[in-house]
């Protein structure tokens, strides 16, 4: 009970450092020469979000908030520099509704060059008030996939094709964009350059750096929620909003890979508390890391089948120590867990999948370490006894005065073991046994031993 409410302590003090609202780090100031004459006040300023990576809750609540902040501060743009690979549709829908309901003007920056807006990217650059790319990005392939560890039949995919592609030219219409170019991209997965994109009108235009993006956003006039507004960026004063701690340790943990390495450490902590109860660390240290693997589970396309999977390879690893089966629980266990770690995650996107070099090298140190447990375990049960008084029994001695066969229990002594022991001798050792002569033990009662001839 006293190991329970330690874990439980412990896990409700370090859990408000996940789960806590904390606030973003305050913005950080960049001036962005525009080719403008320096004036004594800033004429604007803009905040600058750099969203690179998938997707997914962490993500939508990072650029959600940036946006609301950048509303309470009146700033003139929310830019968001992105570089994402695509993601969940749940945070894309998310990040969409509050772009398009923003009082503030948001402008999605494709860049630096060599980056992308794939999948959900395609449809979160169509609901800003303006788009841009660097030279050398590429946009498109926004075809849905399978998530959730579901396979979907042929009517059910076709359905949420539908709905994708009404969804964006949606999106193209109230922005006045390609919409022809979004459905193909939609039902074709079909990618366009930053030139391609700029001449089909996927985007509004092209931009080399924020100090060029700045200087064409200037004067562009854009419809809010409250109304039209021209956008006034000459002089502007850019301010980074950064992710704040809690933001960063989620992003992190909400990495496919980081969240299968965090299971394994968990169960690895949990069976090693359970083993010796009392040990407080591995308990403490496992159960946490369960449950950052739990939260990250439910920002990844989890497929349960194969978390059962690796349940039960736990399972198998436990009894192999309890119960001995030559090694046959050990094998169950190694391949469930190999079968459990290539099903955990169901997508057809490497980005949502755990990665081989963190699998394999991981499947291989699990299963080296039980079958070395396994190994151990079998070869200390098939030991004899150490302590106690089955332990005497064998054991050699020497005869410290001669002994009689039926001359009376404890009548004579021995030196077994290290100790001095009353004796006796057994009827069929031989006759009597002279001083100094060897002894073996053949039984215990109580604190006399029957002994023979060594």
């Amino acid at each position: 009970m006293k190991r329970i409410v330690w874990v439980i302590v412990t896990i409700l003090i370090l859990l408000p450092l996940f789960v806590s609202a904390s606030t973003e780090k305050s913005p950080q100031e960049s001036p962005v020469d525009t080719g403008a004459p320096a004036t004594d006040n800033v004429a604007a300023v803009v905040h600058l979000v750099e969203a690179e990576g998938v997707i997914n809750p962490v993500m939508a609540e990072y650029i959600l908030g940036a946006i609301s902040d950048g509303e309470k501060a009146g700033v003139e743009a929310v830019i968001i520099q992105m570089d994402t690979p695509g993601g969940l549709d749940l945070s894309m829908r998310d990040i969409i509704k509050g772009m398009l309901t923003a009082n503030v003007p948001v402008v999605v920056y494709v860049a630096p060059g060599g980056s992308r807006a794939a999948s959900a990217g395609v449809f979160i650059s169509y609901a800003a008030h303006v788009a841009a790319m660097a030279p050398g990005t590429n946009m498109g392939s926004a075809h849905p996939v399978a998530m959730g560890g579901k396979e979907m039949d042929e009517t059910m995919m076709k359905k949420v094709e539908n709905d994708s592609a009404a969804y964006i030219k949606s999106i193209a219409k109230k922005r006045g964009r390609n919409a022809e170019w979004a459905e193909k991209a939609v039902r074709e997965s079909v990618n366009v350059t930053a030139d391609e994109a700029a001449s089909l009108g996927v985007i509004d235009f092209i931009a080399t750096d924020l100090a060029s993006l700045l200087d064409q956003l200037d004067g562009m006039k854009v419809d809010l929620r409250m109304g039209e507004k021209t956008i006034n960026t000459e002089g502007a004063l850019i301010k980074t909003v950064e992710m704040g701690t809690r933001h960063s340790i989620l992003k992190v943990i909400s990495n496919p890979n980081v969240a299968y390495i965090l299971m394994m450490i968990g169960m690895a902590g949990l069976y090693f508390e359970l083993s010796n109860p009392g040990v407080i660390f591995p308990g403490v240290v496992g159960a946490i890391s369960l449950i950052l693997a739990f939260y990250s589970f439910q920002t990844l396309p989890v497929n349960y089948a194969g978390l059962l999977l690796i349940g039960l390879a736990a399972i198998f690893f436990i009894v192999e120590i309890q119960v001995v089966s030559f090694g046959l629980l050990t094998l169950a266990g190694i391949v469930s867990l190999i079968m459990g770690s290539l099903m955990l995650f169901d997508s057809q996107e490497p980005f949502m999948r755990v990665s081989l070099p963190v699998m394999l090298p991981t499947i291989v140190f699990i299963g080296a370490f039980c079958v070395l447990i396994g190994y151990y375990a079998v070869k200390i049960q098939r030991q004899g006894a150490v302590s106690g008084e089955v332990a005497l029994v064998g054991e050699l001695g020497t005869a410290l005065a001669d002994l009689t066969p039926g001359s009376g229990d404890g009548a004579g002594q021995v030196f077994v073991h290290g100790e001095y022991w009353k004796a006796r001798v057994a009827p069929a050792s031989g006759g009597t046994i002279k001083k100094d002569d060897k002894v073996k033990v053949v039984s215990v009662d109580g604190l006399t031993l029957t002994v023979k001839k060594g």
